[in-house]
């Protein structure tokens, strides 16, 4: 069922949408896209990236991505993972994302609860003043920047665990993606770790 979003949170203003993909994983990189949709953007698939079918997915990526004033996608590795914790890679590889704007948007929707806050380029000095975000809960389910985000954020980093899973077809990452299902955990239990799972989540093992 179409649920329809949100253009904005305040009409009139360039708005970036920022949303990551694999959080909970066991392995593989976490992935964040940030998006800048034109004025009256719409495409009658575009959900939160969970909701679509794998089609859908790369259909409406596809049309983003030519339709987008702007759109960058970032990653952080599995050992950035484990050096930080996930929240601080997850927010990371956010700003990465936003650094791959072709244009500085005047705000950052951000979905989820926590946000680092960002200077364009990485910058923290007043030649880089920080841009103004809002965090919003399930805000890819409200916001179409938002869910423009986690499209992209999702299909990019589900194809690369797909080309992961040629090297590596014994853990099931062309299905599974590096999330820990049975046959991931028995496959960790036979052949050990690789070089691409997190080494901090050994406690969900």
């Amino acid at each position: 069922m179409y649920i329809p979003l949100l253009p904005h949170l305040q009409p009139g203003r360039q708005e970036a949408g920022c949303d990551e993909a694999g959080r909970g994983p066991l392995a593989g990189p976490v992935y964040a896209a940030a998006v800048i949709l034109p004025p009256g953007f719409s495409h009658p698939l575009l959900q939160d990236s969970k909701m679509m079918t794998e089609r859908h997915r790369l259909e409406v990526r596809d049309f983003i991505m030519e339709k987008a004033v702007g759109w960058g996608v970032a990653w952080c590795s599995p050992e950035e993972i484990d050096r930080w914790n996930i929240l601080r890679a997850s927010i990371t590889a956010m700003h990465r994302a936003l650094d791959k704007l072709p244009v500085s948007p005047d705000y950052i929707l951000v979905d989820g609860n926590r946000f680092y806050p960002y200077h364009p380029g990485g910058g923290d000095s007043l030649l880089s003043p920080v841009i103004p975000h809002q965090c919003l809960v399930r805000g890819d389910r409200r916001f179409a920047a938002i869910a423009a985000a986690s499209v992209l954020a999702k299909t990019f980093r589900d194809q690369y665990m797909t080309g992961l899973d040629r090297d590596f077809p014994v853990y099931g990452w062309k299905d599974n993606k590096g999330y820990p299902t049975k046959k991931h955990r028995e496959a960790i239990g036979k052949y050990g770790l690789t070089v691409h799972h997190r080494r901090s989540f050994s406690c969900h093992l």
